[in-house]
């Protein structure tokens, strides 16, 4: 389970008083941190240089840094611990020994003496690119040997209506919205809004989806994309606010979040390009899982993903994107791809 929900209650817990002592293997430290019926295991992220251990229902989440150094660590998504940092010997993981006992002694501290917090996604986030006076890419055909323009805005949006009313019906316990329902203009602004704007409970996390269609200079360009943040980009994810009485946390705490972000906008860009491929790989190729740092992406504070439908301006494309059935298509393994990302965050 990652950080993906609305807040953390955040305590420091300053961890004083170690000397020099051994490190240990990542094996050793996993003995270490077993307890009676559960076992722990560990994910370790190369990108970030981050780590997270889990036991049943707890998690801690760390960074690397430099032998002697000490570290923040976040624990079960609610406290913060100041811990010998663990660090890497020439590409290996090493655990110092106060960092280890630390730590087994604060999961055991910190069992849950009631029924676990089931994390849940409360709200989907459902984004028609461009509309009213945007119209966006515009491809001009001669299709069936008439003359045929395409509006990117009018593609995004009958997909996008589709994709609502389908994740409607799967998820009548969630809030299902879009950013428009018809063909207005909404600013880039407005809709990382109403995004931002879903009230949670401190359990619920929201998901955002921006649906549009492509155009190139290089007309024999075609395939259907699916984008999420450049993890480089930085951005402030935190509500200052809320933690008033520990802002001296505030800088790591937001750097995993965003870190958490990136890793949950992956899994879902994932979880939609595997349906993809399966219903229209024949009919599309694919281009792919990229990062970029377009404004919507960028802004909302949660998971989110962009999606390219076609290139309107490849004749073969646009053309597949007038039909109904391939529209449809579309609508169907999106829909497919939000439902296995939600049940896998959800453990369903």
């Amino acid at each position: 389970m990652g950080l993906l929900f609305s807040s953390i209650l955040v305590i420091a817990i300053p961890i004083v008083g170690f000397g020099d002592e051994k490190a240990l293997t990542l094996d050793e430290t996993l003995k270490n941190l077993n307890s009676p019926g559960s076992v722990a295991t560990f994910q370790w992220d190369p990108f970030f240089q981050a780590g997270v251990f889990s036991r049943a229902d707890q998690y801690v989440s760390f960074r690397v840094g430099m032998p002697g150094e000490t570290g923040l660590v976040l624990l079960n998504g609610k406290e913060i611990l100041s811990l010998p940092s663990p660090f890497l010997e020439q590409g290996v993981l090493q655990f110092p020994q106060a960092f280890v006992s630390a730590l087994s002694k604060a999961l055991e501290d910190t069992l849950p003496q009631e029924a676990p917090v089931q994390f849940r996604i409360a709200a989907i986030i459902v984004d028609p690119g461009h509309g009213g006076k945007d119209t966006g890419a515009v491809g001009n055909h001669s299709i069936d040997g008439k003359p045929v323009r395409v509006d990117e805005k009018d593609i995004a949006l009958k997909v996008s209506q589709d994709l609502h009313s389908r994740l409607s019906r799967s998820f009548p316990d969630k809030q299902v919205l879009l950013t428009r329902d018809q063909d207005v203009f909404i600013s880039l602004d407005d809709r990382v809004a109403i995004a931002n704007g879903i009230s949670l409970q401190d359990n619920e996390a929201t998901v955002f989806i921006s649906i549009h269609a492509n155009a190139s200079f290089n007309k024999h360009v075609r395939g259907y994309e699916v984008w999420y943040l450049n993890p480089e980009y930085r951005r402030t994810v935190i509500d200052h606010s809320k933690y008033k009485d520990a802002q001296e946390v505030i800088p790591i705490l937001n750097a995993m979040l965003e870190e958490e972000f990136t890793s949950e906008s992956i899994r879902m860009a994932e979880s939609i390009m595997k349906r993809f491929d399966e219903a229209l790989g024949s009919s599309f190729p694919s281009r792919g899982i990229k990062a970029e740092e377009w404004f919507v992406v960028r802004n909302v504070r949660m998971p989110s993903v962009l999606v390219e439908l076609g290139f309107l301006s490849n004749e073969t494309d646009a053309t597949l994107l007038t039909d109904e059935t391939y529209l449809k298509l579309f609508a169907e393994a999106l829909h497919k791809g939000i439902l296995d990302f939600v049940h896998e965050f959800e453990g369903l």
